[in-house]
């Protein structure tokens, strides 16, 4: 068998670190670096020759950057001869351009996915992709890791009373369903309008909420304009006052944080696919995804079966 190496660019050291301990393994040496014109170098400090590489590299706020960062050390490792290149993605930047909403605009998820391919990668491993059909996009196999298991024992450890899964929208019911029936939870579903990008009109609830302890459950938090106008409704259709809300991705644009902050929410529950920094306020918690992607990743090199980790 090949030799397993996992490699990190530099958007998401902390979390190449863990899922390395979780396979008790290190990450291999990778030397990346900017030129004075901002132009980006890298290249594996041993040999990859017929390797099993694994490359962790997820989106942040420097998306462009990420990703340029990632073709270049993909290029180098195909051109090194490694035996297969995965990327490791947790968060997959682009996924909400899917489609063509309105006359004229780009499938820009498609393109990352073609460059990426051309950029020489074989397979891509991410999670809680914006729309399931996304993995369409590639030419090659995707494993789109489910966390809704790492949330549901989570909150089940709580033992939350009278319990309601809220989709934040229609268009992330079938999610939060299957989230709810793991929680043995009821479902409810915000109806809302987006009359432009990252602004969001929240209309009223379906479902009975009346007393319930609610349990916001989304792909995202970006600005967090949905979630936090979603607690007012909530509110007015006589909710419980302690509102928890669930998110995979943590983008947490200018101004979610304050917005969270002053939410009102029990607590927010987030994974760590994108690194946050000194973006923090009380009530925020963090789990760590490192044992789902160590886990996909061992069974990709051994040839095993993954698909516990996408339910």
């Amino acid at each position: 068998m090949s030799k397993l190496k996992i490699y990190a660019g530099t958007s998401h050291p902390e979390l190449a670190a863990a899922i390395a301990k979780e396979l008790k393994t290190s990450v291999s040496p990778m030397l990346v670096k900017r030129f004075a014109c901002g132009e980006v170098y890298a290249k594996a400090e041993e040999t990859v020759r017929g390797d099993d590489v694994f490359v962790v590299q997820t989106c942040t706020a420097n998306v462009n950057e990420d990703l340029m960062e990632l073709f270049v050390i993909l290029d180098s490792l195909k051109r090194s001869f490694a035996g297969s290149i995965h990327v490791v993605m947790p968060h997959y930047g682009y996924a909400r351009q899917d489609r063509v909403a309105t006359p004229r605009e780009p499938i820009s998820a498609k393109l990352m996915a073609d460059l990426i391919s051309a950029a020489g990668a074989d397979h891509v491993i991410t999670m809680a992709l914006h729309s399931d059909q996304e993995q369409g996009f590639f030419n090659f196999p995707v494993d789109n890791a489910n966390p809704n298991r790492l949330f549901a024992d989570y909150f089940k450890a709580k033992n939350l009373k009278d319990l309601v899964v809220v989709s934040p929208d229609a268009g992330g019911a079938k999610d939060a369903k299957i989230f709810a029936d793991l929680l043995g939870a009821t479902l409810a579903i915000i109806h809302k309008q987006r009359p432009e990008h990252n602004k969001s009109e929240v209309t009223h609830v379906v479902g009975d909420v009346d007393g319930k302890t609610c349990l916001l459950y989304d792909d995202m938090i970006d600005t967090g304009g949905s979630v936090c106008a979603a607690v007012e409704v909530l509110m007015k259709s006589g909710a419980n006052p302690d509102v928890y809300l669930g998110a995979s991705h943590a983008v947490f644009s200018d101004p979610a944080i304050e917005r969270l902050s002053k939410a009102g929410f029990k607590e927010v529950v987030v994974t760590d696919s994108i690194p946050l920094g000194d973006k923090t306020f009380e009530g925020l918690k963090v789990l760590s995804i490192a044992p789902l992607f160590a886990r996909v990743i061992s069974a990709v090199h051994e040839g095993k079966s993954v698909t516990d980790a996408f339910i």
